[in-house]
């Protein structure tokens, strides 16, 4: 296809008797910024090192523009890899980092110094390009490292946990950034994370892992609201889950029969059509799509669960509460402080938790 910019073709990878990628393909767009997403030991970071050159494939074959990458070294592959630990030269400044891969292939002078310039522009460095990195913060070392990826015009740009070094609030801040700054240059752009929250805010699609397998890509929204299959619900957000048994199924909707909790009524579900009456199945539900209401009530038009709230975490913007509604059952619940900052239930009280059937998603366990 035309606007692909990696075609990865069952991909294996073995390290001693461990399969570190399992059969993996995936296709990924020009211009696209693309993430894997995965928990220590899923692949990710074995895949990116087969994609820069630095390991090679058991078996299957990795096309970038087209052409096949097998025995093409690191160096002769049209990819640049941006490094966790961004290993910037101490004792070169700013701009002689940046301009070292092109003295390199030994790029004129002149050239050099307009390519570098345009990449400080770029990244909003220009004004720091006589400091040594000692002297950066760290979000200013992480922006050194991409431009000296950038400056050389490759067709790919690889990200290993690019963000990892950073605290909070400048992770934050370098979403935005890092995301306008793949947008102007147009590049494409596959960064590993195991970081839930990065890769959603940065990707415009992406691939979650587990033990070398891919479990499901797709757009960040797609994911979060529709996974398909437990590991990818828990893992991207928090999951909320009840189990039991489909009955009544027709016309894409059905019942739950539960087991382990307390409801008021039957559980209502929106179904797939491939899903049949007796099927066991998961129903995971986002806590943001709760709501919560003192004692035990009910609502004709919701689904609803009762239980006791065990705990209550104050986070600022948010509390954040776990409620046991069965015996090995909890779900934790989110409230919203834009009201008046006080404790929306008491640790101890019975609660109700209320949903719309469109908002679960129903899982067959297989």
């Amino acid at each position: 296809m035309a606007d692909l910019s990696i075609d990865i073709r069952a991909l294996v990878k073995r390290h001693g008797a461990t399969l570190a990628v399992d059969h993996v393909s995936l296709q990924i767009h020009r211009g696209e910024f693309f993430s894997l997403l995965g928990p220590s030991g899923a692949g990710k970071t074995s895949l990116l090192r087969m994609l820069a050159g630095f390991e090679m494939p058991d078996a299957g074959d990795i096309l970038i523009d087209g052409r096949s990458m097998a025995g093409v070294p690191p160096n002769r592959r049209p990819v640049n890899l941006v490094f966790q630990s961004y290993a910037l030269f101490p004792h070169m400044t700013v701009a002689e980092n940046v301009a070292f891969g092109l003295e390199m292939q030994r790029v004129p002078r002149g050239e050099i110094a307009e390519r570098v310039r345009a990449t400080l522009d770029l990244v909003r460095l220009n004004d720091k390009r006589d400091r040594l990195p000692a002297h950066l913060s760290g979000g200013e070392q992480q922006r050194v490292a991409l431009a000296r990826a950038l400056v050389n015009r490759p067709a790919v740009v690889l990200l290993d946990e690019p963000l990892a070094a950073l605290d909070q609030q400048l992770r934050q801040q370098m979403h935005t950034e890092l995301k306008t700054i793949q947008a102007q240059v147009g590049l494409t752009f596959v960064c590993v994370t195991h970081h839930q929250e990065e890769a959603l805010a940065l990707s415009d699609r992406l691939a979650v892992m587990q033990q070398g397998r891919v479990m499901q890509v797709g757009r960040p929204e797609d994911l979060y609201e529709r996974p398909e299959n437990l590991f990818v619900a828990r893992f991207v957000g928090v999951s909320n889950e009840v189990s039991g048994t489909l009955a009544d199924v027709q016309a894409g909707e059905g019942i739950l029969k539960l087991s382990g909790v307390s409801p008021s009524r039957d559980i209502r579900l929106s179904v797939h059509a491939d899903l049949q009456s007796g099927t066991q199945v998961v129903v995971t539900v986002r806590p943001e799509r709760i709501r919560i209401m003192p004692g035990h009530v009910a609502d004709a038009g919701s689904n609803c669960l009762h239980g006791v709230v065990e705990a209550m975490r104050y986070i600022g913007s948010e509390w954040q509460g776990t409620v046991r509604v069965g015996p090995s059952v909890r779900w934790t619940i989110h409230a919203s402080n834009a009201a008046s900052g006080s404790r929306p239930v008491a640790v101890g009280a019975p609660v109700s938790l209320l949903w719309h059937s469109v908002d679960g998603v129903v899982i067959p366990l297989t």
